[in-house]
């Protein structure tokens, strides 16, 4: 590990790192999220633009999780390379105000001393958009 604090990924291996992240959806905690991240971490939802740094991804995170009321998300399939990259398939069950918005996904997670440095989630962005509609 770096010189930096690990906090929450002290001795965890990335798969359990990018478990307890997952778990930390349903709290909707922007702060705690945006933790996970190397500070210069990068999200990329592959239907839109990458961003990067925590100051960004607050406040995208913040944006859209803003509308919701509850999430949780099921790991179908979890497995990490020799070099540290988590592939993680979810089901991302959320409810939009009171309308769910179910989400198949697959996130391929690029860890760096404990921390998020980059994500790219694949999904439809058409299944979540029809689901608000």
């Amino acid at each position: 590990m770096s010189g930096q604090s690990a906090g929450h990924s002290a001795g965890k291996s990335n798969t359990q790192i990018i478990r307890d992240f997952v778990a930390a959806w349903p709290r909707l905690d922007v702060d705690e999220l945006v933790s996970f991240f190397a500070p210069d971490g990068i999200y990329h939802n592959m239907p839109t633009d990458p961003v990067q740094g925590h100051d960004a991804l607050t406040t995208f995170i913040g944006a859209f999780i803003g509308g919701w009321s509850a999430t949780e998300w099921d790991i179908l399939n979890i497995t990490e390379t020799a070099d540290g990259i988590v592939f993680c398939e979810r089901l991302d069950r959320t409810m939009v105000g009171d309308k769910p918005a179910h989400l198949p996904c697959c996130g391929v997670f690029e860890m760096e001393d404990g921390k998020i440095k980059i994500w790219r989630d694949y999904f439809d962005m058409g299944t979540y958009m029809n689901a608000l509609a």
